[in-house]
């Protein structure tokens, strides 16, 4: 797996696991608004744009991570952020290693299975992935997706970089994960964000998060869409973590 870093590697270090199909760049304008403050980390999540290996499954992903941590950050950092993809690895992580971070940030990320969808990815795909390179195609995805239109470049270029056997890959992982009971052991506050307007699927699973956590802190974002909040509104996530991590948080702050 490839680490980007920024900011100075004394501070206090934050890790951001971007979203399946997008790349470190999810977080990009994040990390330079905080890398004067923390030590930011952005992995690459395995067959992505930049990765080094194939994607294998969300277990793998999170041993990668979590040996990094173990090797270059002394076995625990203070926060973990994740959207999407990267919030179920996030999820996965917190289940093998109670201790890994004092805090953690969840968004939009699917916690119960979608049998249906997992097995209607393979066939989809196999017939439009062939369009994934054709720019109008890509633009009106790219829009659907609701993200800022100046990313727009920096998700063309990736996704014509993402094998198909990759995508089939993480997609399926992405629509089968399930929350592990070692979940409940996880010493991190954990805090779920998720859009008002997002799917039932990710509301229900940001419910079923808290259910199992009772310190979780579940927010609702009105108006917002999935995976809105990191990637168009950088300002206000990172000063939500900021909060989080000087342990500040609270009702009147949301």
């Amino acid at each position: 797996m490839i680490f980007r870093e920024y900011g100075i590697d004394q501070n206090d270090t934050i890790i951001l696991l971007h979203g399946g199909g997008l790349s470190w760049w999810n977080y990009r304008e994040v990390a330079e608004i905080l890398q004067g403050e923390y030590h930011i980390i952005l992995p690459i999540l395995d067959g992505h744009p930049g990765s080094d290996r194939p994607f294998t499954t969300l277990e793998e992903n999170a041993e990668e991570i979590i040996q990094f941590i173990d090797e270059k950050l002394s076995g625990s950092v203070l926060l973990i952020g994740g959207l999407s993809l990267g919030g179920q690895i996030l999820l996965e992580m917190l289940s093998k290693r109670k201790n890994l971070c004092s805090y953690a940030l969840v968004e939009s990320a699917a916690a119960i299975p979608s049998r249906l969808a997992n097995m209607l990815i393979a066939p989809i795909l196999g017939s439009c992935y062939g369009l994934i390179k054709n720019r109008s195609f890509s633009r009106l995805q790219f829009q659907s997706l609701h993200i800022k239109p100046e990313l727009f470049e920096d998700y063309y270029r990736d996704t014509c970089q993402i094998k198909k056997k990759d995508m089939i890959a993480f997609l399926k992982a992405n629509t089968a994960y399930a929350l592990k009971d070692s979940l409940r052991e996880s010493s991190a506050m954990i805090h779920v964000y998720v859009g008002e307007k997002e799917s039932r699927q990710i509301l229900r699973s940001a419910e079923s998060i808290c259910r199992m956590l009772p310190s979780c802190k579940l927010n609702l974002m009105n108006g917002l869409r999935h995976g809105e909040f990191s990637i168009n509104h950088a300002d206000q996530y990172a000063n939500v973590l900021r909060h989080i991590a000087l342990s500040e948080y609270s009702t009147a702050d949301r």
